[in-house]
């Protein structure tokens, strides 16, 4: 396998670690190289603009329930460990309500909840999700696009905030 081949390969991986959605994954990657993290964003947020319903459930095919510990150590596992860190993460009272919410929500819509976790409580994300359970079904799924679509964003501005440009060279 070439250099650049190993570097598509590791690239794409990398996309993929953002937003498993493989139609994404093709459009970013085939849009390499990126002069700056800027433009990279840019085009990764078209190109998630919108998710189709059956894309939805590819990505969160990826995802853990919220208040679980992902398992693996992949880079998407490894992203989804830090994006849950919060200060009242080992409150067991806000544990067992988010695990009894996310049944509740699977329940409803058939699907496991999803939310970008960075930068938010638990009590945020329990206040949420009882909000969220209350929306109608094209509401919700409206949502979830949108919450994977920030959760790919912040993947990407952590992967490559300090990497050398053009991004995706290689690719």
């Amino acid at each position: 396998m070439s250099d650049r081949s190993e570097a598509r390969g590791r690239f794409r991986e990398e996309l993929r670690a953002c937003l498993h959605v493989e139609r994404w994954v093709d459009e970013v990657a085939d849009a390499a190289p990126f002069a700056s993290l800027d433009e990279l964003l840019a085009a990764a947020s078209a190109a998630a603009t919108p998710l189709s319903p059956a894309e939805i459930d590819e990505a969160l095919a990826a995802h853990p329930r919220i208040g679980e510990k992902p398992a693996g150590d992949g880079a998407a596992a490894r992203f989804s460990r830090a994006e849950q860190r919060s200060a009242d993460a080992d409150d067991a009272a806000l544990a067992a309500a988010i695990a009894a919410g996310n049944r509740g929500y699977e329940d409803r819509f058939g699907r496991v909840f999803l939310i970008r976790a960075a930068g938010r409580s638990r009590s945020e994300i329990l206040a949420e999700l009882t909000r969220r359970l209350e929306l109608d079904d094209a509401s919700e799924l409206a949502v979830v696009g949108e919450q994977l679509r920030e959760i790919a964003l912040l993947r990407l501005e952590r992967l490559y905030a300090d990497a050398p440009m053009p991004i995706g060279a290689a690719a």
